[in-house]
């Protein structure tokens, strides 16, 4: 391909199609780049984030009128580019990714991930600062009174079924482990309670050991993003291991998921605030019209609190309140 074809798709990813018939296609654009691993987030680029919606790209994502679709005939090698391509683009986005469970050691977040199943991260951070307070380590926990335990875990709901797995697994860590929490995959998914999306979590923010987090937000975004038409969360983390670097699996999982709960949400996503809109084959599935698109946003990209009672100190939003604060 000649050179100058190259420069037209670029400036076609950065501002609006005038003319939809004649835009190039993403995948195509994006597989005139380098297949290079997505760079990992640079403390340097939290000054980046915008004064009120947590982002410059977000803003500039507020031109994108049209988008440019994937074709059909994608190869694997453009997919892989394209994804690639969206992993750095969220990385600016989201310098400051995290996990958005409080915790001060391993059991806490084990614990934490568990309590976070069909619930929200900000419920789960409401709550267990009286549970640790009340079973500190496992050993503790394990000695727990059920009926006490359940009513000290009943905001995240299913609170029965969740008092028996942190009774098993706390049991389990003490007698199998000497209290401590396992590094190795195969360890921790036989405890009660933990399967691989759980264990990657602890595996991946513990003990810095890469690992693909395929919660619900995950899946929906990278099949939105046609990366995979998998439902199976097993099989979609193979899909995506396969198409980035292991160095990059934690980071990406962090990106991935704020980027679900912030701008590109279940039932309705901020199109016209998506700083990836030119990437994305499901553009126009949710509010496409700029000034809309904005009120969608959620946590610090709308200047809200986020989920974390104790966020990192490079957070650019505001803490979440503490369970029946005002």
């Amino acid at each position: 391909m000649t050179s100058s074809k190259s420069g037209t798709r670029a400036k076609a990813t950065k501002e609006p199609a005038k003319a939809p018939a004649k835009a190039p296609g993403a995948a195509e654009a994006a597989a005139k780049e380098p297949a290079e691993a997505a760079g990992g987030a640079k403390a340097g680029r939290t000054a980046k984030v915008a004064k009120s919606t947590g982002s410059a790209k977000v803003a500039k994502a507020a031109k994108v009128s049209e988008t440019v679709k994937v074709p059909k005939g994608e190869s694997h090698l453009a997919l892989v580019r394209r994804a690639r391509r969206i992993n750095r683009e969220l990385a600016e986005v989201y310098p400051y990714a995290h996990p958005e469970l409080d915790f001060r050691n391993p059991f806490e977040l084990l614990v934490a991930t568990v309590l976070s199943a069909q619930t929200t991260d900000l419920r789960v951070n409401q709550t267990t600062p009286a549970l640790f307070a009340a079973y500190p380590t496992p050993e503790d926990m394990a000695a727990a009174v059920p009926e006490e335990m359940e009513e000290l875990i009943r905001p995240t709901g299913f609170f029965r079924a969740k008092t028996k797995s942190l009774l098993g697994l706390s049991a389990a860590l003490r007698d199998d482990f000497g209290g401590e929490v396992p590094d190795r995959l195969e360890d921790l998914v036989k405890l009660p309670g933990v399967g691989r999306k759980t264990a990657n979590v602890v595996l991946g923010n513990a003990y810095g050991v890469p690992g693909i987090t395929v919660d619900t937000h995950f899946g929906r975004l990278v099949r939105r993003w046609k990366w995979t038409d998998e439902e199976d969360p097993v099989k979609v983390e193979a899909v995506v291991a396969d198409i980035f670097p292991k160095s990059e699996w934690t980071m990406l999982s962090h990106r991935v998921i704020f980027h679900g709960r912030r701008i590109c949400h279940s039932r309705k996503p901020a199109c016209g605030a998506c700083p990836i809109a030119p990437l994305c084959p499901s553009y126009g599935e949710g509010e496409t019209d700029p000034e809309k698109a904005r009120k969608l946003l959620k946590y610090e990209m709308g200047g809200y609190p986020g989920q974390r009672l104790s966020p990192p100190p490079d957070f650019p939003g505001k803490p979440a309140p503490a369970l029946g604060a005002a």
